[in-house]
């Protein structure tokens, strides 16, 4: 499980000498890769993809907010391959890293890697995706409450499905510990409902969506063909969501089935405004990069480190889209809103 601090660490200004001491050893000519020797060495960020704009969002703050602190970042996309993720880690450790963040892949498959890491010396950190495998060392997980917001999506499709319940289905990503975590916390509140009597919501069916507008799309057709009287969907984030919106408007059920999201990217926003989506749990993936390079300074410093850094999620109706001033120019107005996937 995740450790706060590592008991064996220097503190104070030898925890500083160490990690300027691994970004010397690390040095090299390319600042995109090596800690040059002015800085406080190399952060190395393996994100789960760069396509979705939310991780973008997450490497962006996380490259401005270790510049200001004079270290140097070498931000990466696993694009959702565990394979390539774990030799970017390795890559990472080869180099001497002074610290390592990763959103992984598949929070199983990548405890070897951050075992090299954790045999190395060198501090692990993850972000938005944690990792609650045994047997790894990692200094703290920085994520939404992906619980939290499971069980605030779950409020909104009861809300949304009034008295009448009925049928629903999740589009999941089960190899994401994030996502299983939102489902888990959509289940609780769905069982909590149902136990206290009133309108019942099943919950018939859990389809891989991929994450992603395609593969959410097709899982919609199947779950439709499933289910014909389906009148709820919970996707695990906005691509998925926007996936499913698409196949219920192809087979003419757009104002028979309320679905309900999860991220706040800004096509799943717009979605909301425009009355195609009912509602999305949003995540602040600003926060998560500054709350992870803070972390790693204060690491630096000596200090204690939680071993977990939730940061809830907001429940974002039409009426919050109605009021968002970003939503206000033309939905095209800065061009066509970017492919993304989770």
């Amino acid at each position: 499980m995740s450790q706060g601090c590592w008991k064996s660490r220097p503190t104070g200004p030898t925890a500083l000498l160490c990690l300027f001491a691994a970004a010397v050893a690390g040095c090299g000519s390319d600042i995109s890769q090596r800690a040059d020797a002015t800085s406080r060495g190399l952060i190395g960020v393996s994100l789960l993809t760069l396509d979705n704009p939310f991780f973008k969002v997450i490497g962006d703050t996380i490259t401005a907010e270790a510049a200001a602190q004079q270290f140097a970042v070498s931000v990466v996309s696993a694009q959702k391959d565990p394979g390539r993720q774990a030799n970017q880690i390795k890559d990472f450790i080869v180099q001497k890293a002074a610290a390592i963040v990763l959103s992984p892949c598949d929070s199983r498959t990548v405890v070897p890697v951050i075992r090299e890491a954790n045999a190395a010396g060198i501090p692990v950190f993850t972000v938005d995706i944690p990792c609650n495998e045994p047997g790894v060392r990692i200094v703290t997980q920085v994520a939404t409450d992906n619980e939290g917001g499971g069980r605030e999506a779950a409020a909104a499709l009861i809300e949304a499905l009034g008295d009448g319940g009925g049928r629903v289905a999740i589009l999941h990503l089960k190899q994401a510990e994030s996502c299983r975590l939102r489902v888990k916390g959509f289940r609780g509140v769905i069982d909590r409902h149902n136990a206290a009597g009133g309108s019942t919501i099943e919950i018939v069916t859990e389809l891989e969506s991929g994450g992603s507008k395609d593969v959410g799309f097709k899982a919609m057709e199947d779950a439709l063909q499933a289910w014909p009287d389906l009148r709820g969907v919970f996707a695990i984030n906005d691509p998925a969501a926007l996936g499913a919106r698409a196949a219920l408007e192809k087979a003419g059920r757009a104002d028979d089935v309320v679905i309900v999201g999860f991220d706040g990217q800004p096509e799943g926003k717009r979605a909301i405004l425009e009355g195609r989506i009912y509602a999305d749990p949003i995540q602040f993936p600003d926060r998560m990069g500054r709350q992870v390079v803070a972390a790693i300074v204060s690491w630096s410093r000596g200090e204690a480190v939680p071993p977990q850094l939730l940061i809830p999620t907001s429940l974002y109706r039409q009426a919050d889209a109605e009021a968002d001033p970003q939503l206000r120019a033309p939905a095209n107005a800065a061009g066509p809103a970017p492919e993304s996937e989770p």
